[in-house]
Formats: C-alpha cells, sequence, structure tokens
C-alpha cells in the first residue's frame, strides 16, 4: 500500500489520462519506496568503469549494429525537440547515445550517457528501467520520476526483444519535458520493431520468411506479421506483430509448422511465389481469421521443394522477371521507391532488362550498352537523380546475368554509420569480440560471392574503407574482422550515385583508384522528366498495385501527371499512384477526389505556369570527358540540380520536412542527410 505521501506525489503528476499508465507509475513508486530510494537526495551519477562499458558493448555488438542506422533516423524524425536517443542492454547500462549537443550536456549532469545504469534499483521510475520491469513500452513524464533531480525529463521507451522472446535490451528517447509531444512513443515502438524485425531476419536469413497481415495493403509496413519456417516446414521464430495477431506466444508458435497454422505447405509456397509479380496469397488460421501473405525466400536454397514448372508469362510482350523473393506492394517497379527483396535470385533465362524498355530513346541506349557488358566482368557505374530506379537496373543486370541463381546483396553506403559499416561490408569472424555471434557474421560482401553486390550511394563511403573496398576488388579476397585468414570471394560490382564523383576526386573525397576501378562502364539514367514514357510506366505501376485489376485514368488525372516535372522521380510517381489506387477502392477509374492534395497543388501550379525551355545538358557525359583545358561542367551536375529541386520543395514547404518529404516521395531521412551535405560542403 501507497505511503500518504507517496499517493499525494501520485496525484500531482501531470499525465494521468490513462489509468492503466498512472497505475504503472504508482506500482513503479511503490517498488522505489521498498528499495529504500530517495527522491529529494541527489542520485548515484557514477558510470561504470571504461574498461567493463568496452565489455558490455562488445557482448551486445550485434545490438549494436541493428540499432545504430535505426537511431539516427529516430533522432531525425524528433528534429524538432531537444532530445537525444539511448540504447541500453537488458540490465539497464547505457550501450549508446546519439542527440543534440545542447541537451547531452544538460543529459550529462544526471549521468544519462553511456556507462551509466538507468535501472529502477539505481535511478527509481524511469522511462528505461521502468520498461525493463514491465517488458512493456512505457512514458515516464516530468515529476512522474521518483527522483527529482531527473523531473526535467520526459523518457519514452520500448524494450526490444529477439525472435524467441529474450529481452535484448531498451531503445528510449528522452528529452526536456517542455517538448513532449505524444507521437514520440508511436516513433519509438516502431524503431524498436525495427530492430527487431532486421534481427529476426538476420537470425533466419535462410529460412522462408512469411509476412502476413489481415490487410494486403499492410504487407510491407511495420504493421506486418513476419515468420521464420524451416524446410521441415517447423515454425522457427516471429516478430512481436505476428504473435499478437496470431494471439500465441513464442514458444506455443515454435510447436506449430506452417501447415498446422496457415494450412498451407512449403511447396506451395514456393511454387506461388516464384514471380516477383505474383499477388499475395490467402490463407485462413484455423479459428477461421483470413490473412494475406508473401514469402521471401533464397532460390537455389528452396526451388527444390516447388513442384511448378518455371514458365516466361508475357505481358504486353514484354517477359515478367521470375524471382525467388516476391516484390514487395507496388510490383518489379517498387524496387525503384525503395522497397527492397530480402534475399534475390533469379530463374536465368528470363530478361529482366527486357522488362525496362518502355519506349523511352534514352533508356534503349542505356539498356543497349548495359546488355553488352553482360557477363564480361566490367564493373557498372550508375548514375542519376534519386529515384530515377539505379537500383531496379542493378538488379535487371543480375537478374539477365550468369550470376542469377546466386544472391543479389544491396549495401546503401549512405544509411549505415561509419562506425558500423567496416563490419557490415566484412564481418567478423567468431571470437573476435567477447560475445560475438557464434560462427561470427558473414559480411555483404561474402554474402553476394557467386552473384552480384550492389554498392549504392558510393560516394557516401568513408575514404578509409575506400581504400579496403579497393584492396577487395583487385583481391578478390575479403578478410573479416578479428580474422588473419583471407577468404576468396566472385562478385559482380554494381555502384551507384546522384553525386559528380570526379568533383569529389578533385575535392579528395573520393579515391581516384577507385573510381576507375568502379566505372568499366558508366551509364545515367534520365529523369522522369527527361523521359517520353511516362503513361507506359504509370500502366505498369497500376497493374502491380492493384494485381492486375484494371484502373484507368481520366483525362484530367493524366493531364496533371504529364505536366508535373517530378523531382522524385519513378520513387515518388509509385507513391502518387500507390496512394490514388487505395483511394480508388473498387472504382474503375482514378480521378481528381482520388489524388492527395499536395500533389494536386504542386500539379496545378505547374500546369498553369508559362512553358519553360528545354533544360541544357547538366553534365558531361561520363563516356566523353570534357577536353584539354575545360571546366569539369559548364552547367550544374545532377546533385546540384537535385539539392535546388529539394531546397525549393522545403522552401515552398515553409521549412516543413514532413511535406517535402510527402511531395518528393523521399524520405525525412534522405531531406536531412542532403541539406546537411550541401551545408557542409558550402562552409
Amino acid at each position: 500500500m501507497a505511503t500518504p505521501t507517496l499517493a499525494r506525489d501520485h496525484a500531482a503528476l501531470p499525465a494521468l489520462g490513462d489509468p492503466m499508465h498512472a497505475d504503472t507509475i504508482l506500482q513503479s513508486h511503490e517498488r522505489c519506496a521498498a528499495l529504500g530510494l530517495s527522491r529529494i537526495d541527489r542520485p548515484d551519477h557514477s558510470t561504470v568503469i571504461r574498461s567493463d562499458l568496452a565489455v558490455a558493448r562488445e557482448r551486445n555488438l550485434r545490438l549494436h549494429l541493428h540499432a545504430a542506422p535505426v537511431m539516427e533516423l529516430l533522432l531525425e524524425q524528433t528534429m524538432a525537440t531537444q532530445s537525444m536517443v539511448l540504447l541500453t542492454d537488458a540490465q539497464g547500462t547505457v550501450l549508446h547515445s546519439v542527440g543534440h549537443d545542447a541537451f547531452l550536456q544538460r543529459a550529462s549532469k544526471v549521468a544519462l550517457a553511456p556507462g551509466a545504469n538507468w535501472s529502477e534499483s539505481s535511478k527509481g521510475t524511469n522511462a528505461i528501467g521502468t520498461a525493463l520491469v514491465d517488458e512493456l513500452p512505457t512514458v515516464v513524464h516530468a515529476g512522474e520520476h521518483y527522483m527529482h533531480a531527473n523531473g526535467f525529463l520526459t523518457c519514452s521507451a520500448a524494450p526490444i526483444f529477439d525472435p524467441r522472446g529474450n529481452m535484448l535490451g531498451v531503445l528510449d528517447v528522452s528529452g526536456d519535458h517542455h517538448s513532449y509531444h505524444l507521437h514520440t512513443m508511436g516513433l519509438v515502438k516502431m524503431s524498436a520493431r525495427m530492430i527487431e524485425n532486421h534481427w529476426l531476419s538476420d537470425d533466419f536469413r535462410h529460412a522462408l520468411r512469411i509476412h502476413f497481415h489481415s490487410r494486403p495493403e499492410f504487407i510491407g509496413t511495420l504493421m506486418e506479421g513476419i515468420v521464420a519456417v524451416g524446410r521441415d516446414g517447423k515454425l522457427l521464430g516471429a516478430n512481436r506483430s505476428a504473435l499478437d495477431q496470431l494471439r500465441l506466444s513464442g514458444a506455443a508458435l515454435r510447436m506449430n509448422s506452417l501447415t498446422t497454422l496457415f494450412s498451407v505447405t512449403v511447396g506451395a509456397v514456393i511454387d506461388h511465389f516464384r514471380s516477383p509479380m505474383a499477388p499475395p496469397m490467402a490463407m485462413v488460421l484455423p479459428n477461421g481469421q483470413p490473412l494475406h501473405m508473401r514469402a521471401v525466400f533464397n532460390w537455389p536454397t528452396w526451388h527444390a521443394l516447388g513442384s511448378v514448372t518455371i514458365d516466361a508469362h508475357h505481358d504486353d510482350g514484354v517477359d515478367t522477371v521470375s524471382a525467388p523473393a516476391p516484390a514487395p506492394a507496388g510490383g518489379f517497379f517498387a524496387a525503384a521507391a525503395g522497397t527492397r527483396p530480402a534475399t534475390p535470385g533469379a530463374s536465368p533465362g528470363l530478361s529482366g532488362l527486357r522488362y525496362l524498355q518502355t519506349g523511352d530513346a534514352q533508356m534503349e541506349a542505356v539498356i543497349t550498352k548495359v546488355k553488352r557488358v553482360l557477363n564480361r566482368d566490367i564493373s557498372l557505374l550508375v548514375m542519376g537523380e534519386t529515384g530515377t530506379g539505379k537500383e531496379l537496373l542493378a538488379r535487371a543486370f543480375h537478374q539477365d546475368s550468369d550470376r542469377a541463381r546466386y544472391p543479389f546483396v544491396a549495401v546503401n553506403c549512405a544509411s549505415i554509420p561509419e562506425s558500423l559499416i567496416e563490419a557490415e561490408l566484412f564481418g567478423y569472424e567468431e571470437g573476435a569480440f567477447t560475445g560475438a555471434r557464434r560462427k561470427g557474421a558473414t559480411g555483404k560482401i561474402l554474402q553476394a560471392n557467386g552473384g552480384t553486390l550492389f554498392l549504392d550511394e558510393i560516394g557516401d563511403m568513408p575514404l578509409v574503407l575506400q581504400a579496403r573496398l579497393l584492396r577487395v576488388l583487385q583481391e578478390r579476397q575479403v578478410t573479416p574482422l578479428g580474422s588473419d585468414k583471407s577468404v576468396p570471394v566472385d562478385v559482380a560490382v554494381v555502384s551507384a550515385t546522384h553525386r559528380a564523383l570526379r568533383d569529389m576526386i578533385s575535392a579528395h573525397t573520393f579515391r581516384e583508384d577507385l573510381y576507375y576501378r568502379l566505372n568499366g562502364l558508366v551509364v545515367r539514367l534520365p529523369a522522369l522528366r527527361e523521359r517520353s514514357d511516362l503513361m507506359t510506366i504509370v500502366r505498369k505501376i497500376l497493374r502491380a498495385e492493384t494485381n492486375g485489376r484494371p484502373l484507368d485514368l481520366d483525362d484530367e488525372v493524366i493531364r496533371l501527371l504529364q505536366a508535373y516535372h517530378w523531382p522524385g522521380n519513378i520513387r515518388q510517381l509509385t507513391n502518387v499512384l500507390r496512394t490514388a489506387a487505395v483511394m480508388a477502392g473498387s472504382e474503375m477509374v482514378i480521378t481528381r477526389a482520388h489524388l492527395s492534395d499536395d500533389f494536386l497543388e504542386d500539379a496545378q501550379r505547374e500546369l498553369q505556369a508559362p512553358a519553360e525551355p528545354p533544360p541544357q545538358a547538366t553534365a558531361a557525359s561520363p563516356q566523353q570527358p570534357a577536353p584539354a583545358g575545360a571546366t569539369a561542367h559548364d552547367g550544374p551536375t545532377l546533385e546540384e540540380l537535385e539539392l535546388r529541386t529539394i531546397q525549393r520543395a522545403v522552401d515552398e514547404a515553409g521549412g516543413n520536412i514532413s511535406v517535402a518529404s510527402r511531395r518528393l516521395g523521399i524520405s525525412r531521412n534522405t531531406i536531412y542527410r542532403k541539406l546537411r551535405w550541401r551545408g557542409s560542403e558550402s562552409n
């Protein structure tokens, strides 16, 4: 029973809208009182010694690898607040933090920093410690903290679990209590789920993975359930969304098989998803609940379990691309919209490049060049604005090559923190550090052995790693971290960038020797506004979004699409059409009423604007260097044009990054990164 003082203090707390939340805080306060903690004394601000922190970090290195990129993204989502993002282990010791400099200084005064322990027994009621006890997402705001010294904080924390239900640690956003926002808890919970999903995919990267939801449009989002299935059909693990939808514990789930729970066999799943254009598969749970699912699997490992002969299907005279991993919602063109099948490979003999031939002369020229270097051991460098489909071309190049039966592994060099990219690329050896995964971890380069390695945003790779990558490409050997043995590797290399690499070489931010190693053939993908095949692309995207259901556009919508300049290129077009298709529902024609308001405003403005003269060439062709004595380029580079477009969108949105992100069809993270890069270049 709470003491009168405790009950009175609790009654004065500010966030009592939810009775369950109030009860959570009260129970935590009672535990703290039972431990003999003082509310008014200065709390223990000591941190573990440096060697112990190093051991804790090594023990949890895998958690750090999965969490760090998500933490950076989460911080940018809370950019408007004075806050920080923290990762702790399962004992409450802070392993890693990122945040605003001004707030980090304040936070250090209460030991909200790496090495500090924020369990309830150490710091009283707080989001991290209370989440560890209750194993539930927790908000602790201002005076709800047991210790008065922490009352200036507002904290939102969510526990992180592995696929077997073991707690790995806690993800937390802490900030000044005046900056409290209701949406922060939702962002933290989604981020924790992202980490858990990454962990599951890593644990079961060779398993069949079923992605499902009762509503097919939620597949590919954080709302989807994911279960891992063994070759014998046994269920190996699942994410929290799957357990919630199935109403099972992790242990109960592992007592089932694919057949007993979903009423479908492994062979039937493999057969259904031979083609990336396959629609979601319908399933029924034993209780009669219908579900829709997609499957991801490694083709060389799983194809023998299917029973149907692979055939080429024709659509408008173009072969569809058969691949083991399903295309996410949005079909094959969705690869240009940022969705990436996890473990690809392809059936040989079907042409991915032909699928990209949609009538535009510039694309025809690009594809003709690319076909000539297929299977010739010549590196491919793809240039172009964000959203033009650079990865889409890379995947088609892989699917048409002799390496198609081996993996296609994509690495976004801009999305992995510099401190982690080395382990991500090269992997690490068993025993390389305390707590390392048994048998170590295979890096992305070795995962691509025999297949294709796609290095996206290669211009963002740190200089020190450029040197090591060059050595790997020259020697065709990889040395994992913690190992003194080199492992032979055979990969085709496709790289991509929106940056002007020659300018970066002049600025000494990109290695010239690596550039010449990567640019066996350089091609530039045209921006969507420069292409003549817009409506063909529109039809393909709509066909993929509706799983083949006929859906037309009225004349006004066609005029708006054709008048728009598409700064986000195919990625933005896909987002606009996906939204319109959902809004249309069962209707047969997309009209103005089905388009989002921000797109309508921009498109209408451009439709009414006077015609501009044709754009001049933005840069010298990569195959045609500028004449001797000429400058590197006479007009703006692709990168400069892209930055201008992004800045214009931000300005027109009144500085609102979320609005600019929706209008451009690119992520907030991308906008922040590019604007930060521009700022560093101008200094």
